[in-house]
């Protein structure tokens, strides 16, 4: 299973999705599980990585879903009109 880290804004981006493609290729089961439960300080960059991270492992032929999605991210992305693109359980 694939983790978020407590806090993933504009300058963290860049490093944690590079952290998670490499994650991604340990991971052979589909879905892919991303663990969201120690995000706490976040920005609409954390959605960035998220679409990212799913684009990537629809190219290899998996699907992505986000455990503990926090509620503030969860309204985020219902904002902008991309919760069904971010499954969750």
């Amino acid at each position: 299973m694939l983790s978020l880290p407590a806090e993933l804004t504009h300058g963290q981006a860049k490093a944690c999705l590079a952290q998670l493609i490499t994650g991604l290729g340990a991971e052979t089961a589909s879905p892919v599980v991303v663990n969201a439960t120690a995000l706490g300080r976040f920005d609409s960059s954390a959605l960035a990585v998220l679409l990212e991270l799913r684009r990537v492992c629809m190219r290899g032929g998996k699907a992505l879903v986000v455990q503990g999605l926090p509620q503030h991210m969860s309204d985020l992305a219902t904002l902008y009109g991309i919760e069904g693109l971010l499954p969750s359980t």
